[in-house]
């Protein structure tokens, strides 16, 4: 895999001139809109600009460019704003990218494939990591083997960072095997490249935590089949058991540590958000549950001990909270510079004398900023879509579904039309337990640029709060359909959209939920886009216990849970399958699914079309050759929006 990369120097990035952070406010403003709709690759292409990282010591800063579909790592020294290293990309499927020291960035990529020889399963998303010394222009994979057991070169999830005695330590949780693959812990040293196996997981859903000193502090287990978590904490030199539950679908995980390292942060659900608890480590005892203001939809962490520093609040309107008072007020001073906009803090120094930001607004459409406290600057590096010089206007609206629940969505408006009885597309996200936010989305912004209005709904099922997820248990295919449906009429009620000329498109669950709407739904929609879409919720449940090897486990739970059923013999899941009910179609319909999807697979799809065909109705399935559920590669990206915006414009016109 690593050779798939082609090592190589690329020239060239231009940090721009620096800004006064009291002025940022006052930043050119994107363009006014053209005549000429830009190119739809413009917002297929993967960004132009993203996995913007600060090195530790904020000397440095690494970043992903995507230039005439060449994608390449990028890091530039910040002193003297020259390149000092990078790689060509090609088509690695790059998700994840940090430093482990100033010299050593990490990558995480991923490649889809049956499992490796002597192992039996289907395909699979695999997830590897290598290691790029900058000063020696090196690759090295990350190889996590131990002389004493079997392992499996793939990781679970971008490592832990330990500086231990000086050098940086990697904490990889990745896999090992006994007479199945069970989840492991594996140790790095970075400087002499040793690696070991120092904790093993006896079920496959094992979480560890390291602290400060790169000691396993303590681990979280949860035993699917019995539905039991237990947390264990180091005592004597052992993990002994210091808590356990019961939980269905929702165990408690561990956040990190606290500020001063003396408590694990453990975060329990309920229905009115997140209850974070201090597992004290020296004595074992519970302390109270913190407070509103120290609990946090994401953590902000010190990468180097995994200490809770502070925290990102809110979904929709998100606010970063800094227990260092200092810190608090240089990211007051930010958010007052870009007041309206929405601002995301993207990386930082160790010491947050700099860090990285995204800002998504009005004033400064998508785009990325360093920040450097050392010379109150802000420093813009990039447009996340370099050449859109018109960013859709995107309006939060709030209304109430027909049986009176409140509901929040987000319209992106055409550029340069009013807006009055627009055309319409509603374009439901994945999950379903997911959620539309207001910021950039590439998919909404490029129907918006062929003269569509677009609308995506925060409906039932969705996790913008706990309450609002909770709200579409048992509503698969009921109320959460009609969310939807309710929304098309408030806008239509005030006169912004036309209610003849409205089309549904969306991926993944979004996808099911396009289906839905011209089969579980009729008279709404003039024709339907699924992207992924699931068609049989019977095979599509029979699919996912045959992955997981059985039928009581968490994914069958998590699945009953919003289809309000009961497995997949229910009969319940014949009239909420849309395969089921092609008869009631009665508007053209596009499919578009990838061949290599691990979460839905394209047979899903594919069946959909044949039982369109056979029962006489307009149908096209576009098959996308080597993409993945994510839409992971430019081109396949591209080849979907080109389908479904000719598919749209052939059966709903925006003009």
């Amino acid at each position: 895999m690593i050779k798939d990369f082609g090592l190589a120097l690329v020239a060239c990035v231009a940090l721009w001139g620096a800004t006064p952070l009291a002025g940022a406010a006052t930043a050119a403003s994107t363009a006014p809109p053209t005549n000429a709709a830009p190119p739809l690759a413009l917002y297929g292409h993967l960004p132009s600009l993203e996995h913007v990282v600060l090195s530790p010591d904020g000397a440095r800063l690494a970043f992903v460019a995507t230039t005439d579909g060449r994608r390449s790592l990028i890091v530039v020294d910040l002193a003297s704003g020259k390149v000092v290293g990078g790689l060509k990309l090609s088509d690695t499927k790059l998700r994840s990218l940090g430093w482990a020291d100033g010299e050593h960035l990490l990558i995480l990529y991923s490649t889809t494939s049956f499992p490796p020889f002597g192992f039996t399963g289907g395909l699979r998303e695999w997830f590897m990591l290598v290691s790029y010394d900058v000063a020696n222009a090196e690759m090295r994979p990350v190889n996590l083997y131990d002389p004493d057991a079997q392992t499996l070169n793939v990781v679970r999830e971008f490592p832990d960072v330990r500086v231990l005695k000086g050098d940086p330590t990697l904490f990889v949780q990745g896999v090992y095997v006994t007479d199945r693959t069970l989840p492991g812990l594996f140790r790095l040293d970075l400087q002499h490249w040793r690696t070991r196996l120092i904790a093993r997981g006896d079920y496959p859903y094992t979480d560890w935590a390291v602290d400060a000193d790169g000691t396993v502090a303590a681990d979280l287990v949860y035993r699917q089949r019995e539905q039991e978590w237990v947390i264990r904490a180091l005592k004597r030199g052992h993990l002994r058991p210091v808590a356990s539950g019961k939980a269905a679908v929702d165990p408690p995980y561990i956040v990190g540590f606290s500020d001063d390292g003396a408590a694990l942060i453990v975060s329990f659900p309920s229905p009115d958000g997140a209850i974070w608890k201090p597992l004290n480590l020296a004595d074992e005892s519970w302390g109270a549950p913190l407070s509103s203001g120290e609990t946090f939809d994401d953590p902000i962490e010190d990468r180097r001990t995994g200490r809770i520093v502070g925290g990102v609040d809110g979904v929709l309107a998100p606010r970063q909270v800094f227990f260092d008072k200092t810190m608090q007020q240089h990211w007051d001073t930010v958010t007052a510079a870009y007041s309206g906009e929405r601002i995301e803090l993207v990386s930082h120094s160790d010491d947050f004398s700099k860090f990285v930001i995204r800002v998504f607004g009005p004033r400064h459409g998508n785009e990325y900023v360093l920040i450097d406290w050392k010379t109150v600057d802000a420093i813009p590096i990039g447009d996340a879509y370099a050449g859109l010089s018109t960013i859709a206007e995107v309006r939060r609206i709030d209304f109430k579904a027909s049986d009176g629940y409140p509901l929040t969505g987000f319209l992106t408006l055409p550029p340069g039309k009013a807006a009055k009885n627009l055309s319409l597309i509603v374009l439901p996200h994945g999950g379903p337990a997911a959620s539309d936010t207001g910021d950039f989305d590439w998919w909404a912004q490029a129907l918006a640029s062929r003269g569509y209005a677009v609308f995506q709904v925060d409906y039932r099922g969705s996790d913008t709060t706990p309450k609002l997820r909770d709200a579409g248990f048992g509503q698969w295919g009921r109320k959460m359909q009609t969310d939807l449906s309710d929304g098309v009429h408030y806008l239509a009620g005030r006169g912004i959209v036309d209610p003849r000329r409205v089309c549904i498109d969306g991926g993944s669950y979004g996808g099911y939920a396009a289906l839905a709407g011209v089969t579980l739904q009729s008279g709404i929609y003039r024709c339907a886009v699924s992207v992924a879409g699931i068609s049989d919720l019977r095979s599509f449940l029979d699919w996912t216990n045959e992955r997981q090897d059985s039928s009581k486990n968490w994914a069958q739970r998590y699945w009953d849970r919003y289809l309000g059923v009961s497995g997949p013999d229910d009969p319940e899941l014949k009239a909420l399958s849309p395969i089921d009910h092609v008869d009631a179609v009665t508007v053209p319909v596009l499919l578009i699914h990838g061949r290599k999807d691990t979460v839905v697979p394209y047979r899903q799809s594919e069946a959909m079309a044949k039982a369109l065909t056979r029962a006489g109705k307009s149908v096209r399935l576009v098959t996308l050759k080597d993409e993945d559920h994510w839409l992971s590669h430019s081109a396949t990206r591209e080849e979907m929006l080109d389908a479904t915006v000719a598919f749209l414009e052939a059966n709903d016109p925006s003009d």
